[in-house]
């Protein structure tokens, strides 16, 4: 069987896992998260760290003995049963579509605020289109976009510390934190760290996997956080937990508060492209989950069609669209992330899971790191908005009843 050329050491893995994170995330994520936490909202971050290290720990250490698509579906279906292994893959398509309709509205928020909805089903259906003639994000536009928002995110800081709104009174002692409300953040901006795990899903083209991905996933994601860190302490200090929480788009309005507010635009431009972006992949991703699902199966068998000409799963991307314009229209940036947080969280905590049944043998990481990200994901996952919650919660049951009835069928 031909494998794919081993090419990638450290540094590349650690430039893909950063074009996976360095999204649209930070440009949505910073707004619920300082509702629900206020300043403390960078405590949240930390822990979210935490957790998203733990968590692409565990699929690391999964794909290297696992080295077949489809990520926790696998797994889960090889550990803990065919049960859980669909559950993980619903986990994954439900959040995952979620986070499309959450780019989807970030996008529009900052490229048309006054017709957000409208705007944002116009982007969907836009790129469903370029999808279904099989146009795909290559990596020179990968590199493009991670470059675009990094300078971005530049701008962002140097207008926030230098336009003269800064003061250190929106920060210490993290006014308006509780516990409470620092998990929620957490688990809010657990989105932002979203595509970490890409960097597992490379053993077959780096230079000792077993070496390479393991150093690679700690740096990719240890430079995630620092930059993170940068933008939300300056973002904090420019306008406060209050003004962050009061805009869908809040990076753009850290910008305008000051003397800098004609460089408003390029943020605009930045973060319009890397929503776009991040969109465009996450469609890509769940389509193609949708394919394998339904190959195995487990959701209409309708779904795993290939259009003969294009090559692609048209019939999985087409509904993938159909439910995301859906989402756009009934959720707002908010209840988009976390209802997307949910939906992932419950996906990493069965990685974890599964992580938990691997053998020594088999280069499986402490024991501890897939417990504490078992109980990490738990724990933002049930501190997430109420809403979130019940609504995840009542689409995970929703899937489990589906699982039930056809295994019952068959």
């Amino acid at each position: 069987m031909a494998t794919l050329a081993r090419k990638l050491g450290v540094a590349d893995a650690v430039v893909v896992g950063l074009g996976a994170m360095l999204g649209a995330g930070i440009f949505a994520a910073f707004s619920p998260a300082a509702e629900a936490a206020g300043s403390g909202l960078l405590i949240g971050l930390g822990i979210a760290a935490v957790v998203a290290f733990c968590n692409a720990t565990s699929s690391a250490r999964l794909a290297a003995v696992h080295p077949e698509s489809g990520g926790t579906y696998v797994y889960a279906r090889r550990r803990l049963g065919t049960f859980w292994g669909f559950q993980a893959g619903w986990s994954f398509v439900v959040g995952k579509t979620a986070s499309c309709a959450a780019m989807a509205l970030t996008f529009a928020s900052y490229a048309a605020p006054g017709q957000a909805r409208l705007v944002a089903v116009l982007a969907v259906v836009a790129l469903t289109a370029l999808n279904y003639r099989g146009v795909q994000r290559s990596a020179r536009l990968s590199r493009l976009i991670v470059a675009l928002t990094l300078c971005t995110l530049v701008v962002v800081v140097v207008a926030a510390l230098a336009g003269g709104t800064a003061s250190s009174h929106n920060v210490a002692p993290f006014p308006g934190s509780d516990l409470r409300g620092i998990l929620q953040s957490a688990g809010l901006l657990f989105f932002a760290f979203a595509g970490y795990a890409r960097i597992a899903t490379l053993g077959e083209e780096v230079v000792d996997p077993r070496r390479t991905i393991p150093r690679a996933v700690p740096l990719a994601l240890g430079i995630v956080l620092v930059v993170y860190l940068v933008v939300a302490a300056s973002a904090l200090l420019a306008v406060g937990a209050d003004g962050l929480a009061a805009t869908t788009a809040p990076l753009r309005a850290v910008v305008e508060a000051g003397s800098y507010a004609h460089l408003s635009p390029v943020v605009q431009v930045g973060a319009a492209v890397a929503s776009l972006g991040a969109l465009l992949a996450l469609i890509l991703g769940v389509s193609r989950t949708t394919l394998a699902m339904a190959r195995d199966r487990e959701l209409p068998p309708f779904l795993g069609a290939i259009h003969p000409r294009h090559g692609v799963p048209y019939r999985a991307e087409l509904a993938v669209a159909v439910v995301v314009i859906g989402l756009v229209a009934v959720l707002d940036v908010r209840g988009a992330i976390g209802f997307s947080s949910f939906g992932v969280l419950t996906y990493y905590t069965l990685t974890n899971a599964s992580a938990l049944r691997m053998r020594r043998d088999e280069g499986r990481a402490p024991h501890w790191v897939a417990a504490l990200g078992l109980l990490g994901c738990l724990v933002l996952a049930l501190t997430l908005p109420v809403g979130a919650v019940v609504g995840g919660a009542v689409v995970a049951l929703l899937g489990a009843a589906v699982w039930l009835v056809r295994h019952r069928r068959a």
